[in-house]
């Protein structure tokens, strides 16, 4: 489950992400009381096989068992901003009952690993990046996204409008953009790999801002949950 919203006085609407039709959405009707037999296992991040049938307008959901369950885990602040986030992102990336199974996957792969860490956040550049991959938004890694040019590795400055990397000739217009030094770059890359590439986990503290950046530019504005991991770990402190 992606996000749910209230429906009369018993009922609610979930947006989930799954594996066959994308993203969609379902009712769960009397949800919110306290005998619902389902309520328990909807919980936000649990993996669920789900029995729907053909509702008017929503499908409706009938029954639901759980696959793996995450939601006692990700209840932790830190997890649970972090997850959130997440789940914002592919919630305002993917159009509705359109199939994205590596996307799936990927955000399955998310929430299991932010279920177990102890720094969830920092998990968050590579899986913006990958999720960029899966979407077919990867910036070029390899060439200036101004004038074509081949990148080397040395140092190369962050051109979010234009989703991808400057050299450093097309910088000197635009001087005000974020540098990315030799390592930040080889960083960078290792980031976007895919797994068993050199790819590496942990992003340095300006790719992860650069990451930031990119999300922000490709969906067209800031992600409410942002703020979130750093919030409620200062508030768990």
């Amino acid at each position: 489950m992606l996000r749910a919203r209230n429906l009369g006085e018993a009922d609610r609407i979930l947006t989930l992400f799954t594996f066959e039709h994308g993203k969609a959405d379902a009712v769960a009707k009397g949800i919110r009381r306290g005998k619902s037999r389902v309520g328990g296992r909807l919980e936000f991040g649990n993996e669920v096989a789900l029995t729907l049938h053909r509702g008017r307008s929503l499908d409706v959901i009938s029954g639901a068992e759980i696959l793996c369950e995450h939601w006692q885990a990700l209840v932790q602040p830190e997890r649970f901003g972090t997850a959130t986030l997440a789940a914002e992102m592919i919630d305002a990336f993917c159009e509705p009952e359109l199939a994205l199974p590596d996307v799936y996957e990927l955000l399955v792969g998310m929430l299991r690993a932010v279920a177990t860490s102890t720094e969830p956040a920092a998990l968050l550049p590579r899986f913006s990046l990958r999720l960029l991959e899966a979407l077919g938004l990867t910036p070029p890694m390899d060439v200036c996204v101004r004038c074509g040019k081949s990148l080397g590795d040395e140092n190369a400055w962050l051109d979010a409008e234009a989703g991808g990397l400057m050299d450093e000739a097309c910088r000197e217009r635009w001087r005000t953009l974020p540098e990315l030094d030799a390592a930040d770059l080889a960083n960078l890359r290792a980031i976007a790999a895919p797994r068993g590439a050199g790819a590496a986990v942990l992003a340095r503290p300006r790719v992860a801002k650069a990451v930031e950046s990119l999300i922000d530019h490709h969906l067209g504005r800031r992600p409410k949950a942002i703020a979130a991991p750093a919030e409620l770990r200062n508030r768990s402190n």
